[in-house]
């Protein structure tokens, strides 16, 4: 495996949680959308910090698709949230796999992200009202 394969693999991912932004962002109001376009934020500036990353060792990153199969319909502020919950999750699973295949400062930024999703995700949680707020491994399967 390449040791820019999980950097693009992570690439994949934020991807993935800018688009999932774009939906959660519209269902929610006032503190909440402010909330989102913050979480937006973070991951475009991953996604961008990637990008460079990637090409500065000259490798091919993947691009984002023009849309991606949800899990489930985004209708509400519920499940707005549900999902913010869970693609801060899935961010963090991928991040923390990259971890022991990374070093350096592809290591500190993996760690920095995967903490990153874990917050997020503990926001999103206590704003939905889900008990615990926080899981003892973040991005464990």
């Amino acid at each position: 495996m390449s040791r820019a394969a999980p950097l693009a693999t992570a690439l994949a991912a934020e991807h993935a949680a800018i688009y999932a932004y774009g939906l959660v962002g519209v269902r929610l109001d006032d503190d909440l959308a402010e909330a989102a376009r913050e979480a937006e934020a973070v991951h475009r500036q991953r996604r961008d910090t990637l990008l460079l990353v990637l090409a500065e060792r000259g490798v091919e990153a993947p691009s984002g698709a023009a849309a991606y199969d949800l899990p489930f319909e985004v209708t509400d502020t519920g499940s707005a949230l549900e999902l913010a919950v869970l693609v801060e999750d899935r961010v963090a699973g991928v991040w923390r796999a990259a971890l022991p295949e990374v070093t350096r400062d592809d290591r500190r930024m993996a760690l920095d992200a995967l903490v990153d999703a874990a917050v997020w995700a503990t926001r999103w949680r206590r704003a939905a009202g889900i008990e615990p707020a926080t899981v003892p491994f973040p991005g464990e399967a």
